[in-house]
């Protein structure tokens, strides 16, 4: 019963209706239940959307080829803070890195630590997605967790279970709203040519965007070997807004999975996604013992597109208070400077 009123959710509601959902609610379609009503309900991507949103990311990079932006020629130099009385006013972070910058211009406007090289933990999974998305596979592809994926260099808690069948845009968006480190790792084992190939395919993604920083040895970040700086993290997440998927995914703040046997209720891992309080178009956070607190965000505040990067927070608490006072910052900073 419950999967054929999904079908039929699917089959009622547009692409046209999706494009138009706004980042923080294309995982709440609103449907009409037939009696007049308007009813919410949350689907499973069983069918094309996310193969769609893939499809026109790719021909919008035929239009503009990826890395071709400003951003990633400004950011290739030395990162300069460009106003140097903003930046002794500007808040003090507890993070062991930090990088704030415009999104749009790539001018760095707060920098600490921004070429330091250090474990980065689950903000590896942007990468993934990154990955993926570039690979143009069938999202609507069922995939089946295997013992391997829950297999690692460190043992991490999941509320995944071998076993468990998604398809693929399912597990892409677990992976990257939830940081499920098995769904990171299917990504990658079901990538043509498998780990292997999905490894060396995100480090020639990281030296075609002169992340020199930067080097992976798997997809979830639970190996600390794993690093980057805040200087090319502020590359890639210029580079992921790009994807539709990704910026949809990755700052989605719940959502239900439905796996046959169960459901599966989850929440974004970042509390200001899930809070709602800022704009924030894409979001990743992550944490191994080596590499602390860590967040990246893309956000529009006060009308600039605005790249945040923490690495190494001690806690939680700080990383959420790290990023609100650099929001609440550029917010105040006047338009041009």
């Amino acid at each position: 019963m419950v999967k054929s009123l999904k079908k039929s959710i699917v089959r009622a509601v547009s692409m046209s209706m999706l494009i138009g959902l706004s980042a923080n609610s294309f995982a709440e379609l609103i449907v009409n239940n037939g009696s007049g009503a308007v009813s919410q309900a949350k689907v499973t991507w069983s069918t094309d959307e996310a193969q769609q949103l893939l499809n026109q990311d790719r021909n919008n990079a035929e239009v503009s080829p990826r890395g071709s932006a400003s951003v990633t020629t400004t950011l290739r130099s030395t990162p300069r803070v460009i106003d140097t009385s903003f930046a002794s006013s500007s808040p003090n972070v507890s993070a062991g890195s930090a990088l704030v910058m415009d999104a749009h211009t790539g001018e760095v406007l707060y920098s600490k630590n921004s070429n330091m090289s250090r474990p980065i933990a689950s903000i590896t999974k942007l990468m993934t997605a990154v990955v993926t998305a570039d690979a143009h596979l069938n999202m609507s592809q069922e995939i089946t967790l295997q013992q391997s994926d829950f297999e690692g260099p460190k043992r991490a808690s999941s509320t995944l279970k071998p076993g468990d069948k998604m398809n693929r845009a399912e597990v892409l968006l677990v992976a990257l709203m939830k940081s499920e480190n098995p769904a990171a790792a299917a990504l990658a084992r079901t990538y043509p040519g498998g780990k292997p190939a999905f490894v060396a395919a995100m480090n020639a993604k990281a030296r075609q965007l002169g992340m020199s920083s930067t080097h992976y040895y798997e997809s979830t970040g639970l190996d600390p070997r794993n690093v980057s700086s805040a200087r090319d993290l502020g590359i890639l997440v210029a580079e992921a807004s790009r994807y539709g998927v990704i910026r949809q995914f990755s700052s989605t703040p719940h959502y239900d999975f439905d796996l046959g046997y169960r459901v599966l209720k989850s929440n974004n891992t970042n509390a200001l996604v899930r809070n709602g309080g800022w704009n924030i178009n894409l979001s990743k956070t992550g944490f191994i013992n080596e590499a602390g607190r860590c967040v990246v965000m893309h956000a529009t505040i006060n009308s600039r597109p605005t790249v945040v990067v923490l690495l190494g927070e001690p806690t939680t608490q700080s990383r959420n208070s790290d990023a609100t006072n650099l929001l609440t910052w550029v917010n105040n900073l006047p338009k041009q400077i």
